[in-house]
């Protein structure tokens, strides 16, 4: 892991929202850029990178000297992600200790070599696997992807408090499925609300990466094992998913200014 630039956890406060084909696609968009990268699913419960890179069943992860793992390559990615060690029918009834041992394993028993980025798809919510991350890894930061509606937007103001209280700063927010543009009469019309995530990033002082469209292709290309920014590579979409990882290089270039990062409060008293 000493060769690894960046680490990135890309999360979100509930699931449903898009943040593994988010995560997906900006690895892809940093790849794209001539880097180095590599994707881990820590989404210990519900795996779902195999799928989205189009990573056969079957396919396992070669071993050396019997206790390390070689990444799966897929799409110019280094990838590694429990369904690639599991049958995707095998569900992981695990408590949280042995959850997060299972992503302390995958991520330094994992032979990585050099990377400038290696980007985390999170599991939603605030529980063992954050806290294990921010245990084991030095993560240069976190983005956040909400949806516009807010119940979405509750949850990623839970998870923007749990990573300033492990001390990992806040890279920006993703506002997913921001609009709908009608295949058939072109119509627009923002579904789950407008202006969700840009309220919470003007309320918590951080960047709004980017809002990305509640489009049809995104689905199918990514089910089909092609995420967009490989299976159309100059569409508008990649475009945003492109400016999305320019706007992550570029926070991280200026040495982490633009990031938010803010220590708990501790309160000392003597009763």
């Amino acid at each position: 892991m000493n060769e690894i630039k960046h680490i990135i956890a890309v999360a979100s406060g509930k699931g449903g929202v898009g943040k593994s084909t988010t995560a997906v696609n900006i690895a892809l968009a940093l790849a794209a850029r001539g880097l180095e990268v590599g994707l881990l699913d820590a989404d210990i419960y519900g795996p779902s990178q195999q799928l989205m890179l189009g990573v056969a069943d079957g396919v396992r992860p070669e071993q050396q000297d019997g206790q390390y793992l070689i990444p799966i390559q897929a799409h110019g990615l280094k990838t590694m992600s429990m369904g690639y060690l599991v049958n995707e029918r095998t569900p992981m009834v695990w408590r949280g200790p042995m959850a997060g041992g299972a992503l302390a394993q995958m991520l330094e028993q994992t032979l990585w070599g050099k990377l400038d980025f290696l980007v985390i798809d999170m599991p939603p919510g605030t529980g063992d696997i954050q806290l294990t991350l921010s245990q084991k890894a030095n993560v240069a930061g976190a983005v956040i992807v909400t949806t516009p509606q807010d119940i979405a937007l509750m949850d990623a103001q839970k998870g923007i408090e749990m990573f300033r209280k492990v001390d990992i700063p806040i890279l920006g927010i993703v506002e997913n499925m921001a609009v709908h543009i009608c295949s058939n009469c072109g119509h627009a019309e923002h579904i789950f609300g407008a202006e969700g995530g840009r309220r919470i990033a003007a309320e918590y002082g951080v960047a709004l990466l980017g809002s990305l469209p509640l489009a049809m292709s995104i689905r199918e290309q990514t089910d089909s094992g092609r995420p967009t920014v490989v299976a159309e590579p100059d569409s508008a979409v990649s475009a945003i998913f492109l400016e999305i990882a320019d706007a992550i290089r570029a926070t991280l270039a200026a040495g982490g200014e633009g990031v938010v990062r803010e220590f708990p409060a501790i309160n000392i008293s003597d009763d």
